[in-house]
């Protein structure tokens, strides 16, 4: 959070160094920097209609910053607390202790001591008061903090009550506190404490309500935890809570539980543990009537905050008190329909097609908007496409869940965990019978026809590639402006009409569909099961295993001269320059020149490519630099004409054996020569699979490099104060930005920044429904061992080898021998392969990028298997299954 002391002015009448207390009816949300996150969540609740919040106040966090800024050994403590890695539990306990030591003993000013106890008096000197915690880094929409800080229950007389206020003070830094701060990059100076000083309610019941499910996210379904007395035995685990669920008004689940104990408020200040009456305990400690109308009570809150809510009420006599609100920040947000009929929806998510989970900036989904072939939805930074309308048509339904399942079975399996919802999806008419609604969404295109297996259809498609990127290089260079943006939407109706040609795409599917064939009958015929892996060993044009062993070439450069190699291991993450200084050493001009040859073929390529925002080899070309000192390290010289040799030897083999044994079979000629129709179609097609992709990542490294050029016009105009900042506009607010000239809204660029890390925290689902239910899918095996870690068999074989644990391509670190873990692989990892013994990721399907090059390097690999860089540490022994798909951890 920023320090912006002019948010004071929006207090009517309160002066920046004056407003020591407010009262709870004097704040709203707009208030956070003053009343800290807590505290004006509860001034908003205190004014909605119908919401009955515990009287009270606030101490402001002005009164914080005046008490602390009489300490001057705090500085110092910050200063080191600041330097301090957030993971060094032994360094954040030592240090974070001895700060709010400090606080706790910082005198309270005469002047805000008499603040704060005259509002005691105001609301009752002696009365029992809740003073809790409510920092200016709490209860925002992207991050909650909640259970950072420290609340104390049932304080009596104004004595205690100022000495909790310090605890509270102090409580900005426990070791959770910090730690948390410290992970999500927020500055330890920058955040605030308030306080808020609240009568005590002595409940009969007290709990937590969702108005969204917490687990799978639905909007329409929300979840109340109840239990006796006081809600902080539920909140610190001390006893397990009746939980209701509850949807369109009614129950529709309810789960009692044996509540033994509760916490009660004592006459004299403090709470107690007290059993429960026998005959009690398994009561539930709301009815019915009251969870429901509970539940009608937080849709009001949520109305008002506009967004889903995670809320403490408690209920005494009289009805229900709400004594705390903050937004769930764990929801996936839910795309923004097309139209707003309000029809239930069902998305799919395109990162998990594209091996790409993170979150995008404004400029880069944007942009693949533009250039995609069908329209996508933006929700939390990542895309998803609308497929409700070919769900719903019997005529595209099996096509749509057959070609999906086929990429990733968990998003077929959450399709029809979707469809056994009575109702959710409602159908269309079959075409066939009744014509379609007015505004129905079309077929899609039959599939295309088969093609003849002709390898110079593969090569006239990339020369048609490589000559329409030419034409876009010579035609972009002197556009700059408006005109720039004119040509650049022509440009996009290129590329998608060179992605769409009838025959890229019969290219396409002739190497997947063979595929797909030979695993089905050789699995038929043979009882053999993924063939195809063996049978696509090194097939030609495969653009993207080639860029994996033209480092093996670039290694074999380098490896000869040692001081290249002492100078490489010198580079670090970020040292960018690095060739300019290698030419220098001995035997490094011939090093430069050859990566710089590699960086002309494969430098638009990055992880994450499909955003056009992150950086490309080109730009960062040390991101290469661990990989390339791998291959010096593991292989010896000639490895890349030794491995594809190897491959394509085997591969014949493979298809001398599989052709043999079919004539051995009834009607085992026909059976032979249908197989090796199939065989040279696969060999001839699937390689192409690769290349599409990476037209379209030369694509974008051209228009990126024509808009960071526009983008520096603007910060030399003064329209935004860094290139970079374009980044966090769309497309279009760019296109507009440079044609009217006007400067870029600051706060806007600010606001996209915030947002952009905060959808780092959120895990994107496979599927998305507009209840905003997130389906990850699930496999349907009782064939594995137990333990095991079942996912997609995409390439076959068994390896058993060290686990390597890599989020980072930059950071890789392999030994031979070693299996790459990792969440998902688009084609920049394809230059790790080479190095590894075998592969598993979160991510990916039979035809994703990394399945097609675990293939063609005969790496045994399961991909989809979920959480597996979670469940997997790093230095494990692991046992990869990769013609059975599951992954064992061995001791």
């Amino acid at each position: 959070m920023r320090d912006e002391r002019d948010e004071y002015g929006r207090i009517e009448g309160a002066a920046v160094h004056g407003a020591y207390v407010l009262d709870l009816q004097e704040v709203d949300e707009t208030q956070v920097s003053v009343v800290g996150g807590k505290g004006a969540h509860l001034g908003a609740l205190s004014r909605i209609e119908g919401v009955r919040v515990p009287p009270g106040f606030c101490v402001t966090t002005e009164a914080f910053r005046r008490v602390v800024a009489g300490a001057p050994p705090l500085d110092a403590l910050l200063d080191r607390l600041s330097r301090v890695d957030p993971d060094d539990r032994e360094a954040v306990r030592t240090l974070s202790e001895e700060v709010r030591r400090t606080i706790e003993a910082l005198a309270v000013p005469d002047d805000l001591a008499a603040a704060i106890t005259g509002a005691l008096a105001r609301h009752g000197g002696q009365a029992a008061y809740a003073v809790r915690s409510s920092a200016t880094a709490e209860d925002l929409p992207t991050a909650s903090f909640a259970g950072q800080q420290d609340t104390y229950l049932n304080v009596v007389g104004p004595v205690a009550v100022l000495r909790h206020v310090s605890r509270c003070w102090a409580s900005l830094f426990t070791e959770r506190a910090v730690t948390y701060r410290g992970r999500n990059g927020i500055d330890h100076r920058t955040v605030h404490m308030a306080v808020v000083v609240q009568r005590m309610v002595s409940p009969h019941a007290s709990g937590i309500l969702f108005t969204a499910h917490p687990v799978t996210g639905d909007r329409r379904t929300a979840t109340v935890d109840a239990g006796f007395g006081l809600g902080e035995a539920l909140v610190s685990g001390l006893v397990n809570p009746d939980v209701f669920t509850v949807r369109n008004g009614e129950v529709v689940d309810r789960a009692v539980a044996a509540k033994r104990t509760a916490l009660r408020a004592l006459p004299d200040g403090g709470t107690q543990e007290v059993p429960v009456e026998a005959g009690q305990q398994e009561q539930p400690a709301l009815t019915d009537e009251q969870a429901v109308g509970l539940v009608r009570l937080g849709r009001r809150i949520e109305a008002h905050f506009g967004r889903p809510q995670d809320i403490e009420w408690c209920l005494a006599d009289d009805g229900f008190r709400i004594v705390q609100s903050r937004p769930i920040t764990t929801l996936f947000p839910v795309p923004v329909p097309e139209t707003g009929d309000g029809d239930n929806r069902v998305y799919v998510s395109v990162g998990h097609g594209q091996m790409m989970t993170d979150p995008m900036k404004p400029l880069g989904f944007s942009m693949w908007q533009l250039t995609a072939m069908v329209p996508m939805r933006e929700a939390g930074g990542r895309l998803f496409v609308d497929v409700t309308p070919r769900l719903a048509s019997p005529a595209t339904r099996d096509g749509l869940l057959e070609a999906l399942g086929k990429g990733d079975p968990l998003v077929r399996d959450a399709l029809e965990t979707v469809l056994g919802r009575d109702g959710f999806v409602a159908p269309l008419p079959d075409p066939g019978t009744v014509a379609p609604p007015a505004g129905a969404a079309a077929a899609p295109a039959p599939a295309p026809a088969p093609i003849e297996t002709d390898p110079g259809i593969v090569g006239e498609l990339i020369e048609r590639s490589r000559e329409s990127i030419a034409a876009l290089e010579r035609g972009i260079r002197a556009k700059s402006g408006p005109a720039l943006f004119d040509f650049l939407l022509e440009a996009f109706e290129e590329h998608k009409r060179v992605l769409g040609d009838r025959l890229n795409m019969q290219a396409v599917m002739a190497g997947m569909d063979a595929t797909w064939w030979l695993n089905d009958r050789l699995e038929e015929w043979l009882g053999e099961k993924n063939a195809a892996d063996a049978l696509t060993l090194s097939a030609p044009d495969n653009i993207t295993s080639e860029m994996g062993l033209a480092l093996l070439d670039v290694a074999d450069v380098i490896r000869p001269h040692a001081e290249v190699v002492a100078f490489l291991q010198a580079v670090g993450v970020g040292d960018d320059g690095f060739l300019d200084g290698l030419a220098k050493v001995a035997g490094g001009a011939e090093a430069r020149d050859a990566v710089e040859a590699y960086l002309d073929r494969y430098g638009m390529r990055c992880v994450g490519e499909i955003d056009i925002t992150r950086p490309r080899w080109r730009e960062r070309p040390a991101t290469l630099v661990p990989v390339l000192l791998d291959n010096v390290r593991n292989f010896e010289p000639g490895a890349a004409r030794r491995r594809f040799e190897e491959g394509l030897q085997k591969a014949r083999q493979k298809e001398r054996d599989v052709l043999s044994r079919l004539r051995d079979l009834p009607d085992g000629d026909r059976k032979a020569d249908e197989t090796k129709r199939m065989i040279d179609r696969v060999r001839t097609f699937i390689g192409y699979r690769e290349y599409p992709k990476y037209d379209i990542v030369s694509r974008y490294f051209v228009y990126k490099r024509a808009l960071l050029e526009e983008a520096g016009r603007l910060v030399r105009a003064g329209a935004v104060p860094e290139a970079e900042d374009v980044f966090h506009l769309t497309f279009q607010e760019l296109h507009d930005l440079v044609r009217t000239g006007r400067p870029a809204d600051p706060e806007l660029i600010r606001r996209r920044k915030e947002a952009f890390a905060a959808h780092h925290a959120l895990t994107p689902p496979r599927v998305l429904t507009s209840d905003g239910e997130a389906l990850t899918g699930s496999y349907r095996r009782e064939d594995v061992p137990a333990g095991a870690l079942v996912g997609v068999p995409v390439s076959a074989g068994t390896v058993e080898g060290r686990a390597r644990v890599v989020l980072d391509l930059s950071e890789a670190d392999l030994e031979a021998g070693d299996i790459l873990v990792t969440a998902f692989t688009d084609p920049s990892w394809s230059p790790l392969f080479v190095g590894a013994a075998g592969l598993v990721t979160e991510v990916g399907g039979l035809m994703t990028h990394g399945a097609v090059i675990a293939r063609e390097y005969g790496l045994p690999a399961v991909v989809g298997v979920e959480g597996a860089t979670r469940t997997i540490r790093d230095g494990q022994r692991i046992r990869v299954h990769g013609t059975d798909g599951y992954v064992e951890i061995l001791s």
